[in-house]
């Protein structure tokens, strides 16, 4: 009788032909065989460099235009989603509805699996439908094995809505290409442990997703240079981090600098503005909006030749 299943030929599924022994070696030649298999990784997602660039460039246009970002997925590729959403407040001090996202199983699958939920297409749907997607949304459906019905019937459901869709996946082979606006598919090829997922397939999502939002982050203006400018600053460390940063920038002492992040309310953007104009609260937050949020262009100033005097300045004497 012939094999039915619809999984049996796909690549997150085959059986690595390096560790057929693997239950016979030692925790040091398993983890050198790790390393090996990992470094596969970047080559498979460095071939989607030119995917993953267009990528963040719809979604730095969607974000410029109000748009929102909506990860969608299941087990570790919607955990992985989930913590990129999670992430982004903290870092680039995004509002919590600009980067969501949806996962199978809801908010108790990410800690404890429900694997039955990522096969509910209609569930999947209905979950992106009460976001009330918008044509200036992104959808990203991330799914390693390109088969997941939840997040095809979200992706579904969004395109119906007219967002523009992404799908992050290990299967290059998916016939999804004539769906979507974009597919990233990093070949990372057969797992150590056949069908575990959460191995090279979860790391290069994650560095996908890194990329994604990194360079679109970047790109709306949510660092100066490579310096974290519009960090939250909700705890003693961040604080620290930006009175650290507006010194920097501005070559104000420590308690200056605070004392300037305190007038900026805490905005870091603001705070430079300030003490590079001497522009009060308002006009400084007024010139940042119309230089579209980028500090840069506020001031007029290149921060990189500074950074690199201070960086020389670091380094230890012969």
């Amino acid at each position: 009788m012939p094999v039915q299943s619809k999984w049996q030929y796909l690549p997150t599924e085959a059986i690595n032909p390096v560790s057929l022994g693997i239950d016979k070696l030692t925790p040091a030649d398993i983890i050198d065989l790790m390393a090996n298999e990992d470094r596969k990784v970047i080559s498979a997602v460095a071939r989607e460099k030119d995917r993953i660039a267009l990528g963040a460039e719809i979604i730095s246009q969607a974000l410029r235009k109000g748009g929102r970002i909506v990860f969608v997925g299941a087990g570790t590729s919607g955990r992985l989603g989930a913590l990129e959403s999670a992430e982004m407040p903290p870092t680039f001090g995004t509002a919590p509805r600009m980067v969501q996202a949806i996962m199978a199983g809801g908010k108790a699958a990410l800690l404890e699996a429900r694997e039955g939920a990522e096969d509910d297409y209609e569930q999947g749907a209905r979950s992106v439908a009460r976001l009330r997607p918008a044509s200036r949304d992104v959808v990203i459906g991330v799914s390693a094995s390109g088969m997941t019905a939840f997040v095809r019937g979200a992706l579904s459901r969004a395109r119906k809505a007219g967002a523009k869709i992404m799908f992050i996946t290990c299967y290059p082979g998916t016939e999804l290409h004539a769906y979507v606006d974009l597919i990233i598919a990093p070949a990372v090829g057969p797992e150590l442990i056949a069908g575990s997922t959460r191995l090279k397939a979860g790391t290069a999502t994650k560095m996908v997703l890194n990329m994604l939002t990194t360079a679109s982050m970047v790109r709306i203006g949510k660092t100066y240079g490579n310096l974290m400018v519009d960090v939250r600053t909700g705890s003693e460390k961040l604080k620290d981090r930006a009175c650290r940063i507006l010194q920097v920038v501005t070559d104000l002492s420590y308690d200056d600098a605070s004392a300037m992040l305190r007038r900026a309310r805490w905005n870091v953007k603001v705070a430079i503005v300030m003490a590079k104009t001497g522009l009060p609260y308002a006009k400084a937050l007024a010139r940042l909006r119309e230089a579209d949020d980028l500090v840069r262009n506020a001031i007029g100033e290149d921060i990189e030749p500074r950074l690199r005097q201070l960086l020389a300045r670091q380094q230890p004497h012969p």
